[in-house]
């Protein structure tokens, strides 16, 4: 990888910069496309201290490799002891009187008058205390965020620490005021855009002025890693793969229904899928109900590496979203020329260009999901031609360590001054 300090000049230009990333918990089985993210940025020339809000969602005898190795280098603010984490508070409310001040009537006016959010965004007051506190002793001046953007602003209002922030979507576009975008953005040194979608509805609810700070960055993956695993021609029971939360967004319950529909005509299907949530049960139940349960497999969450196992087996990916950003689980499966199978939502489309890496439906559409994956039942060379073509997508346009350097790039050219330089 081209080390990009060696593609920016002037002093400073071969010394690690100093940043934190601020994340809601890491590692987590959710996000692991941030700790590949945090790993490259790295190794582009920064020092990076990790704060998550939250304790790892596993034990370490759990994890993979990578995430075991990123402990040591993560502090989790709930896992502070209380009497440590009180002396933080205490003593930045002595040291920083008036900017404590600005953060409190911060949060309580983005709770905006509900007593619900204002307790919560109380709570994210007192995060973002113990946090910049931290992300301060560390020496550091800059922070990146993933995913906990609110305890960010609260940061910026008391301390002279500067921000970044990756979006995502679709959460923060479907309650932009809720979310406080624009004066996130405001705050923001830059914000990062997944996709070109992302980034117009960041303008859609900023103003102009703004618009400058915003930087497309696509996400990627490791496409040596995510390999072509083997193509069968004709799969027999075709092995259908669904990686995500099992969440109402996911409309998981769609495409359980379109594998009964199938299952109802003869057709030889298996569907595994990964992932846990608050609709699992509904889902199993709903499989029942149909007379499907032997065909679906609920494997519940899984790290990467056991992901990765399961795509080698997989004849056709099925993502059956009623809202996204853009799914790196469909980047993974398009390296390893996994068919795919998705709706049309969001970023997906700048993913998959249907009939050429992919196939595309309308969400909800039940039986458009249905035909779609019927086509690829009946057509092993489709199944081919579309897994080809999106392993050449994914290569071109979301090849992790290019796209990592790109932003480690956008990083080191926005922060100029914002950052320390570690000795």
């Amino acid at each position: 990888m081209t080390d990009v300090n060696s593609l920016e000049g002037g002093p400073g230009a071969h010394r690690p910069i100093k940043i934190s990333y601020l994340v809601s918990q890491y590692p987590s089985v959710h996000h692991t496309f941030i700790l590949r993210e945090i790993r490259r940025v790295r190794q582009a020339g920064f020092s990076i201290r990790v704060i998550s809000i939250r304790r790892p969602d596993r034990p370490a005898e759990k994890m993979a490799r990578e995430e075991q190795e990123e402990l040591a280098a993560t502090t989790a603010v709930l896992s502070v002891p209380a009497h440590r984490a009180a002396a933080l508070i205490l003593g930045t409310c002595i040291r920083r009187p008036f900017g404590v001040l600005r953060g409190l009537l911060l949060a309580v006016r983005i709770g905006g008058g509900s007593l619900r959010r204002t307790f919560a965004h109380l709570i994210y007051f007192l995060e973002a205390v113990i946090a910049g506190r931290l992300m301060m002793d560390e020496g550091h001046s800059h922070f990146h965020v993933h995913f906990s953007s609110t305890v960010g602003l609260l940061i910026t209002a008391m301390f002279p620490l500067s921000m970044s922030i990756t979006l995502h979507g679709p959460d923060e576009f479907t309650d932009p005021e809720g979310f406080a975008l624009a004066a996130k953005v405001n705050a923001s040194v830059f914000v990062s855009a997944i996709s070109h979608f992302a980034r117009s509805q960041i303008m859609r609810f900023t103003e102009p002025s703004q618009w400058s700070k915003i930087e497309v960055a696509r996400l990627g993956v490791d496409t040596a890693r995510y390999a072509p695993r083997p193509h069968r021609e004709n799969a027999e029971p075709l092995e259908i793969i669904s990686v995500g939360r099992l969440a109402p967004v996911k409309a998981v319950h769609v495409l359980i229904n379109a594998v009964g529909r199938l299952a109802a005509e003869g057709r030889r299907i298996r569907l595994r899928v990964i992932g846990d949530g608050p609709e699992r049960g509904a889902l199993e139940r709903r499989a029942t109900s149909l007379g499907i349960q032997h065909l679906i497999s609920f494997e519940g969450w899984q790290n990467h590496d056991a992901v990765h196992v399961h795509y080698q087996s997989a004849d056709l990916f099925v993502l059956a979203s009623f809202a996204e950003g853009v799914p790196v689980v469909l980047m993974e499966a398009m390296a390893m020329e996994i068919p795919c199978v998705s709706t049309w939502v969001a970023g997906i489309p700048e993913l998959i260009t249907d009939g050429v890496s992919g196939l595309l439906v309308a969400p909800s559409d039940e039986e458009g999901l249905t035909q779609a994956i019927r086509n690829m039942l009946d057509d092993g060379g489709l199944r081919r031609r579309l897994g080809t073509n999106a392993r050449l997508t994914v290569l071109a346009e979301y090849d992790l360590d290019t796209n990592f350097q790109h932003l480690a790039q956008i990083m080191r050219r926005r922060l100029g001054t914002h950052t320390t330089c570690a000795e």
